[in-house]
């Protein structure tokens, strides 16, 4: 165990977190929401400090970061817990094990260890992904100090569901992030995933103040978040608020955990989505989680820049200068030139 940082000691023995946009109040002996900080006899501890329940190496497009070092591996680690109890979730099994089944899972690993095991598979960076990275914050902050000390990048694989306060104090070791932004509709965060919208949408914005480069993903659900109404606020939310370089992943819905009652999204779900998000002006619009190509393309006169077959980049002809080969267009990301 390790104490947390981001909370205070109240004086009747409580502790108020305030890592996360849920801000607990804790009660001697109890847990937060996540299921893995604990007040202990008025300190917080972070249960999950070096507890790895995944590593694995993966490419970056699969995050999906499709602007970031486009072609470079990212080293993904995570420990057990979630902040979120998202009814469709796909990694449910290590996400909920705290609350589920009452363990912390895993094995030992140092933030030195992830960093050298990064760079013993040739990676660019190093992911926090596959659970809420938020709930390991002292583990991934300690880690992504000494990434940086080598060289490597940073990237958040989250819900955006933090506080202001830990963007800050991660900053400017946080160099990507792709925020999951389930849906425009505050009700379904409350009775589907057990949070609220606004603290999303505004970690969403200080991301991109802080320079951290943000890429968007929504999982479009039948008859949840599908509605054409709907996805044209989280488009035009993308691009009056983060800006229309803002790449928006538009995903395929697939049944898992609570929700195996539901059919996949149709294809003419993600067609129309995908023609709303041009409509409001957003350059860069790929479609998940199905078969095809998620090629990058120039905004201003249609020039293919980036060819993929699945996770693997066919060629990349984006200029030296990260420009468009064909009309100069800068073509916004981290990383975009071509070999």
């Amino acid at each position: 165990m390790k104490e947390a940082m981001l909370y205070e000691k109240l004086s009747d023995g409580r502790v108020h977190c305030y890592l996360c946009a849920h801000e607990c109040k804790i009660g001697p002996g109890r847990k937060g929401v996540c299921q893995v900080r604990e007040n202990q006899d008025g300190t917080l501890y972070t249960l999950v400090y070096g507890r790895t329940i995944a590593k694995h190496v993966d490419p970056v497009e699969k995050k999906p970061l499709l602007h970031f070092y486009p072609g470079s591996r990212t080293y993904s680690v995570a420990t057990p817990g979630c902040n979120f109890r998202c009814q469709w979730c796909q990694n449910a099994d290590i996400s909920q094990m705290p609350r589920e089944r009452h363990l912390m899972a895993g094995t030992e690993a140092s933030p030195e260890e992830i960093v050298s095991a990064a760079q013993q598979n040739r990676c660019r960076s190093i992911a926090y992904t596959y659970t809420e990275p938020t709930i390991f914050f002292e583990y991934s902050y300690d880690t992504a100090q000494a990434a940086h000390e080598e060289g490597l990048a940073n990237v958040y694989v989250t819900n955006g569901f933090m506080t202001e306060e830990m963007l800050e104090t991660f900053d400017p070791c946080l160099d990507a992030a792709n925020v999951d932004l389930k849906a425009f509709d505050d009700e379904v965060y409350r009775e589907h995933v057990g949070a609220r919208l606004q603290p999303v949408l505004d970690s969403l914005k200080k991301m991109k103040a802080l320079g951290v480069w943000v890429e968007v993903t929504t999982l479009v659900i039948p008859d949840l978040n599908d509605d054409p109404e709907e996805l044209r606020q989280i488009a035009g939310f993308i691009a009056d608020d983060l800006g229309p370089e803002t790449p928006w992943h538009i995903s395929r819905f697939r049944p898992a955990y609570e929700m195996r009652d539901r059919s996949m999204t149709p294809l003419s779900t993600l067609q129309e989505a995908q023609a709303i998000g041009e409509e409001a002006g957003l350059h860069y619009i790929y479609v998940g989680n199905v078969p095809g190509e998620s090629n990058t393309v120039c905004h201003a006169c249609g020039q293919t820049l980036i060819h993929r077959s699945g996770y693997r980049i066919v060629d990349n002809l984006v200029d030296e200068d990260g420009g468009c080969p064909n009309c100069s267009t800068e073509v916004a990301g981290v990383g975009m030139a071509g070999s």
